[in-house]
């Protein structure tokens, strides 16, 4: 059954609010079918209406945490709700919290489902409803007749949806539709190995025989305080699904760890499972020849009984599990700490004299009772932040000016996986141990690392060893992402970029933004290549290859390529970028890869992915970046960050609202430290123009200019207007109707450039006179044309809004050529300070229609009349066009009429 009363994924404001969703206790029909979904619907947003099944939520964890984004329901406003996109399921009651969005005022409902019709049902502005075994059966035929390209990875997450709701294609609502979508999805890449690792079924009379038999053989050993269950069984027959039933088994029994030795036709098997960090189920069956993952792995044994190979398991099994570590055991004592108030030269005789590389800094929390005093950590400090603070001058400064504020600690009682959390994910390289409000000791990085150097049984999962993991959380291949989001000719061009530096012994990396919007999926053309070699020679090298053009910088080692297309690429050296003083030119050395993007503005701008062909497609993340990228987060590398290059403020402020991602606390934190050292008169004042130019450029900069205001940089920016300046209302409803402005011109598709930062600079300083305009594009060493532009356009402009507001009427031709003389720039500013909306009326007035006024006499034929060439040309000109615009003239023969009538020929002009 299809319904329809509007179109799939149709037209939308940009202000609609499109949510796509299904049941609670989401299954991976659910799951596949939103997903499915969005490729329809591109705009709308993935939201669980409530919890999911664990086997679900164990999938998304281990594969899709970086692919997809899935939006809380609780970040969602579910009165905003304008579309809302309902799959497998079109029950009421199956959608928790999204049933309020029903009764939104012109809320469009779209249903998807496969289930029988009930009571409960809702109705759909667009319904597609069949009798078929799963949901996600029906946005396969969907693809297939719109012809809709799909990766292996989605047709093994849409295979999933099948295989799961059709107990793989062998309950009685399977349909013939399901085994054709089945196959239509094993043609394009599913793999079936997954989809078995995943799916859970009912167990047929056979498969309940072995979970019972599996009950009866399992025995529990507690080793090192970790509990193991570990069964042994022979079979006659070989089982396929064995592995399968083991898994029925530890879900059913909530188990953390568990190995199944099994005899079948004669053949010892091993079949490992393991939810915890302690049991490395890889790590073991590598002992008896095998192989996997921490969590999953098997092997075949020979050359044993299952007795032999039981004892041997135990023995492999006492040697990898270690208990699980606590922080009592693992702190280190005493601990060097200095105050708040203790300035960065004595921080760093500290850690000489004491030889580490970070200190706690404290504050008193029980000031009122001195012969009692407490203390508490508000953050850390290191070394090499010391060190750059001494180099910049700043030793003087209290250490609570550069400290890692965001800081967490710990209990005595903190488990590994806290610590691991906390260090390796959070990249936190002390933790400080609290016990009774008082710090009792850290751990730090060297103490982590020495343990699991020490004890491999321990390595978390985000740093085993290629082969026991496939999918590295910080070095993975994106050669699926790439090829699914590029297209061929930038593929290609990457592809030709590892293979130049490869013949010349060299590494060539992708970063930057462009590895951001990669992994965001956002279209991105700026293409920046780092070379570990010479990047003048590689640059070279590679337009030689494709026929492009060089333009090298010999003093920073950089060039940029120009390609036959229009096409540029950047391409620098790895390099390392030290300050000589505060907010000065950044000096060069060569670097790894490593040092960097260490030097980089932001952990979102700070990855890499390696070209070579060996190693095409490798993502290099030393920072832990793609944590921050899914947590929609700005935060520095380092907490000299802003001393050294003020301009990345800007930077942070214009990533925040285009990309509506936050500037961490750390970091802000830091953004006001360096607007309180007022750093912004110390940098050549350029920079800072080109960050607010492309502020300005931004398609709403609203945001970003409040921000400006809110961290207190408009004295910087516009010292002259103080205090007149301020973030009032009359200055938001000008930046406002400036952005309303710029809007309504493009919609005009004119074929005519308006630079919107001019409109926006004019309007901010629209309260202000020309002379501070004037002296701010002195600043910032704008050239010397454009600052007598603006401020032309701002003097006319000023004069015609103080003329137009005291009139109540105005003639058309009297409205142009008052209008004349200002451009796109001036008229749009014009409308942005226009306290009337007649005022906007007439410019608008002007630009679609006036201004393209032109009589249909020329010069020529005026000579042609009888008239010398000379000034008064242009006088009867000016009058024709004074008379078309009031509507006196409308033909040919009427302007003749007119122009002899009032410029006789026998008439002698004026003496001049």
């Amino acid at each position: 059954m299809v319904t329809s009363n509007t179109t799939l994924a149709g037209n939308h404001q940009p202000e609609d609010m499109q949510v796509i969703t299904t049941h609670i206790n989401a299954d991976f029909d659910g799951l596949a079918s939103m997903i499915a979904a969005q490729k329809i619907y591109p705009d709308a947003v993935m939201v669980f209406s409530g919890s999911q099944e664990k086997n679900l939520r164990d999938f998304i964890n281990e594969n899709l945490q970086d692919r997809y984004e899935f939006t809380k329901i609780k970040q969602i406003e579910l009165k905003a709700v304008t579309k809302l996109i309902v799959v497998d399921t079109r029950n009421t009651k199956r959608i928790g919290a999204f049933a309020i969005c029903l009764d939104n005022p012109n809320i469009s409902v779209h249903l998807f489902d496969h289930h029988p019709n009930s009571p409960e049902d809702m109705k759909g502005d667009l319904e597609l409803v069949k009798e078929v075994g799963s949901t996600t059966t029906l946005f396969t035929q969907l693809f297939q007749e719109r012809q809709v390209s799909i990766s292996a990875s989605e047709a093994t997450i849409f295979g999933l949806g099948i295989y799961e709701d059709t107990g793989s294609l062998t309950h009685l609502t399977t349909r013939p539709a399901d085994l054709q979508a089945a196959a239509w999805l094993l043609e394009q890449g599913a793999q079936l190995d997954i989809i078995s690792q995943f799916i859970t079924y009912d167990l047929t009379a056979h498969q309940v025989e072995l979970l019972h038999k599996l009950m009866e053989t399992a025995h529990s050993y507690t080793i090192q305080g970790i509990e193991i269950v570990v069964i042994t069984l022979t079979l006659q027959d070989y089982f396929d699904d064995f592995a399968l039933i083991v898994r029925r088994f530890m879900v059913m029994e909530n188990l953390d760890a568990i190995f199944a030795l099994v005899s079948m036709a004669g053949r010892i098997y091993l079949i490992g499972r393991s939810r915890i960090t302690e049991v490395n189920t890889g790590i073991v069956a590598k002992d008896f020849g095998g192989g996997g993952h921490a969590t999953a792995a098997s092997a075949t044994i020979h050359d044993m009984t299952l007795i032999e190979a039981q004892d041997k398991l135990i023995r492999i099994l006492h040697r990898h599990i270690r208990p699980q570590a606590i922080a009592k055991e693992m702190l280190s004592q005493p601990v060097i700490s200095v105050p708040a108030e203790t300035n960065i030269n004595q921080a760093h005789n500290l850690l000489t004299r004491y030889n580490i590389t970070t200190l706690p800094v404290m504050i008193e929390t029980n000031q009122t009772q001195p012969h009692n005093p407490a203390s508490q950590v508000i953050g850390i400090i290191t070394r090499r932040v010391i060190e750059k603070a001494i180099h910049h001058a700043l030793g003087h400064l209290p250490v609570s000016e550069y400290m890692t504020g965001d800081i967490k600690t710990l209990p005595l009682n903190a488990t590994l996986s806290d610590i691991e959390e906390l260090i390796i994910e959070r990249r936190q390289r002390l933790i400080p141990i609290v016990h009774n409000g008082q710090l009792a000791g850290v751990i730090t990085r060297t103490d982590l690392l020495n343990m699991l150097v020490n004890d491999p049984a321990h390595l978390p999962r985000n740093l085993l060893h290629e082969s026991d993991q496939q999918l590295q959380e910080r070095t993975r291949n994106l050669s699926a992402l790439i090829a699914e989001t590029l297209n061929k000719e930038l593929i290609v061009l990457l592809q030709t970029i590892g293979e130049v530096a490869e013949s010349l012994e060299f590494k060539a990396f992708a970063v930057g933004g462009f590895v951001r919007d990669l992994l965001l999926q956002n279209k991105n053309m700026d293409l920046d290549i780092v070379v570990e070699g010479d990047g003048i020679i590689f640059a070279k090298k590679l337009a030689q290859r494709l026929q492009g053009q060089v333009k090298a910088h010999e003093r920073f080692i950089t060039a940029m390529i120009l390609l036959p297309s229009g096409f540029k690429i950047d391409v620098a050296t790895a390099r390392l970028e030290y300050y000589d003083y505060p907010a000065a030119l950044p000096t060069v050395e060569l670097s790894s890869i490593k040092l960097d993007l260490y030097r980089r503005d932001f952990t979102i701008n700070a990855m890499a992915i390696q070209l070579n062909p060996a190693h095409f497609g490798t993502l290099i993340d030393f920072f832990n970046c793609q944590s921050d990228l899914r947590e929609k987060t700005i935060r520095v590398l380092h907490n000299l960050s802003f001393v050294e290059d003020p301009t990345r403020i800007f930077r942070a402020i214009r990533f925040e609202k285009r990309m509506d991602f936050k500037i961490d606390t750390h970091t802000s934190r830091l953004i006001q430290s360096a607007v309180k050292m007022k750093l912004f008169g110390k940098a050549t004042d350029p920079r800072f123009f080109i960050e607010l130019q492309l502020i300005f450029s931004e398609e709403n900069p609203l945001p970003a200019i409040n921000r400006l205001a809110e961290f207190k940089l408009f004295q910087f920016l516009w010292p002259d207007l103080k205090p007149h300046l301020k973030i009032d209302r009359r200055f938001n409803h000008i930046l406002t109707q400036t952005q309303q402005a710029l809007s309504w011109f493009h919609l005009l598709y004119l074929d005519e450039p308006c630079p919107a930062w001019q409109v926006y600079l004019l309007a901010i300083m629209g309260r202000s006179k020309s002379a501070e305009l004037s002296a701010f594009c002195q600043r910032f060493q704008l050239p010397p044309k454009t600052r007598d532009f603006l401020v032309q356009q701002k003097l006319t402009a000023d004069k015609i809004s103080h003329t137009l507001y005291r009139r109540s009427t105005i003639g058309r031709s009297e409205l142009y050529w008052l209008l004349k003389e200002l451009s796109n720039v001036g008229l749009l500013y014009l409308m942005a300070i226009a306290r009337k909306n007649e005022i906007k009326k007439g410019v608008s007035l002007y630009v679609t229609e006036l201004r393209k006024t032109k009589p249909q006499i020329a010069g020529r034929d005026l000579k042609a009349m009888g008239y010398s060439p000379g000034p008064r040309f242009k006088t009867i000109l000016n009058e024709l066009l004074t008379a078309h615009l009031d509507g006196i003239v409308q033909t040919r023969q009427e302007e003749e009429t007119f122009i002899l009538h009032h410029f006789p020929l026998n008439e002698k002009p004026p003496a001049s």
